[in-house]
């Protein structure tokens, strides 16, 4: 039983890893820009007389911060995560 809970929780944190390990990945040139949620899509600058704000209200504007924000914090620790998961499953098999 306890095993059970051990396994399926070791399960979650390898799909955590992998999830973060895609976003962290992303090519900002050759994907996120062409989607336009690349980082320059709502770069801070104060528009001219008529300019339309960016809406930093939308789901789309918090999710470039999200992406931008993971991939500049997560790839350090990320390294030393995905190095101890293969070192565990070189030697556990």
């Amino acid at each position: 039983m306890l095993f059970s809970f051990f396994f399926g929780f070791g399960n979650i944190i390898y799909i955590g890893v992998l999830l973060l390990n895609a976003v962290a990945i992303l090519s900002e040139d050759r994907f996120l820009a062409r989607i336009g949620m690349g980082r320059n899509a709502y770069a801070n600058v104060d528009p001219g007389f008529g300019a339309r704000q960016p809406d930093t209200e939308s789901v789309k504007y918090k999710l470039v911060v999200l992406i931008n924000s993971t991939r500049t914090v997560m790839r350090a620790p990320l390294i030393v995560v995905n190095a101890a998961i293969i070192t565990y499953l070189l030697v556990a098999g």
